[in-house]
This record gives C-alpha cells, sequence and structure tokens, in this order.
C-alpha cells in the first residue's frame, strides 16, 4: 500500500531528528595502541560541541598559511647597484639619447625598476577569533566523527612498527594526536611515518586540525584542553 504525503512527511522528520542526535553525541570510542576498542570517552560540549563557522575557520587557514611563507625575494633599485654616478656622455651634440647614469633600469647589471622587495607580513588574529576558530574546527571533526580518544600512550616503545600498527588498525589517511605535553618516546614513533604526527595540546591549531582526517586526544590532552579553554572563559566572566 503507498505511504500517504503525511506519513512520508513524518518519516523525513523523524530521521532528521535521528541523526541530529547522532552527530550532537560527544560520546567517542576509546582505543589502545594496539588500535582495539577499550571503551568511551566523553567530550567536553564547550570545545568540541560549539558552532561551527565556515567562514571563519577558513580566515584562520590563510593566516596561518600565511604566516608560513617567508617573502625572501629583494631586488637591488638603481640607488643600490654597484656602479659609476658619471653621467655616460655629455647632453647635447653626440646624436644618442639622453643619459645621466650607468645604473639606470635600462642598461644591463644596472638596477631593477619594480622589483620585489623583502618584507616581513605577518597576520595576526584576536585572542577571540583564535578561540573560536579552534573550537569550529574540534566541533566539525567531532561531528564528522573524526576525534577518538588513545590510551596507553605513556607506554609507547618509541618504535615505528608500533604507530604503523594503529595507523592500520584505524585504517585512517593520515592521523594527528594530541599528547598532554612533549613525550619523546612518541615524537620518535612518529618521526619516520609521514601520514602521522604527534603535538602537544598547547600546540594545537587550526591548520594541524584541518590539515588531518583523524585527531586522536589522549584523555590528559582534553582534560588540559578544557581547562585551558573553558576555565580561562570562565575567569573572563
Amino acid at each position: 500500500m503507498p505511504r500517504t504525503k503525511k506519513e512520508t512527511k513524518q518519516e523525513v522528520s523523524e530521521g532528521r531528528t535521528k541523526r541530529t542526535t547522532k552527530s550532537n553525541d560527544l560520546t567517542v570510542t576509546t582505543y589502545s595502541l594496539k588500535g582495539q576498542e577499550v571503551g568511551t570517552a566523553d567530550l567536553p560540549k564547550e570545545i568540541f560541541g560549539g558552532k561551527i563557522n565556515k567562514a571563519l575557520l577558513a580566515q584562520a587557514v590563510r593566516v596561518y598559511l600565511n604566516n608560513l611563507k617567508g617573502h625572501f625575494s629583494h631586488t637591488k633599485t638603481r640607488s643600490e647597484v654597484k656602479g659609476s654616478t658619471r653621467k655616460i656622455r655629455v647632453q647635447k651634440g653626440t646624436g644618442g639619447a639622453r643619459h645621466g647614469s650607468i645604473r639606470a633600469p635600462i642598461f644591463v647589471k644596472g638596477g631593477v625598476a619594480l622589483g620585489p622587495k623583502f618584507r616581513k607580513v605577518e597576520f595576526k588574529l584576536p585572542k577571540k577569533m583564535k578561540r573560536a576558530a579552534l573550537i569550529s574546527a574540534l566541533s566539525d571533526k567531532a561531528k564528522m566523527g573524526e576525534v577518538l580518544v588513545l590510551q596507553g600512550v605513556e607506554k609507547v616503545s618509541g618504535k615505528t612498527k608500533q604507530m604503523q600498527e594503529l595507523l592500520d588498525k584505524l585504517s585512517k589517511q593520515n592521523i594527528l594526536i594530541v599528547n598532554e605535553g612533549k613525550n619523546e618516546m612518541l615524537m620518535r614513533s612518529v618521526r619516520n611515518l609521514p601520514t602521522i604526527k604527534a603535538i602537544a595540546f598547547d600546540q594545537l591549531n587550526v591548520l594541524e586540525i584541518v590539515a588531518h582526517q583523524t585527531v586522536l586526544f589522549t584523555k590528559e590532552a582534553v582534560e588540559k584542553l578544557e581547562s585551558k579553554m573553558v576555565g580561562k572563559e570562565k575567569e573572563s566572566k
């Protein structure tokens, strides 16, 4: 029996409700170093369940990418190149064009008229915009189910093989591991793997999040990030 228009609308509405509930769920899977599921963890809503501002994300990425670039090209003008200041020839009587300096851009080995100059171009995001962009990036990853929790980082042996096995088990293209602090063994185990990177929680930025498919947090890193971001907001209020 064909469904009525009312029934179809009701099913669509129920489907939207189910999808919305799923995307707002901030309970994520916890994995061991062997890539096995060992439990679940709850992410703080203030950081991973915020409003996603795509325009702000794009602006933040542009700022980070620009600040990575170096504007080092530099050419010399006619006042900077080496050469005599003597007038090439007399003004009149030779039949040639009028010239003053051999360092003029028209001559070989002369200065460059409108060449590039070394300059430091650095963009800055206000603190509130930087914080909002970070929350947008983390919330977007959490909504897509690409934020996970990693357990047992303190037991990392420093061997590349251990991290490669984790990468294979999770079946992800590239992974960002966020730890509570600098872990020498963790850094050593990932440095030869081009698709996995490890950083401390205080080095986390929008560009790193966007550049990686999946973000793996340690439980301690989530707690410290929450303390840093949510705690400061409460103090300012």
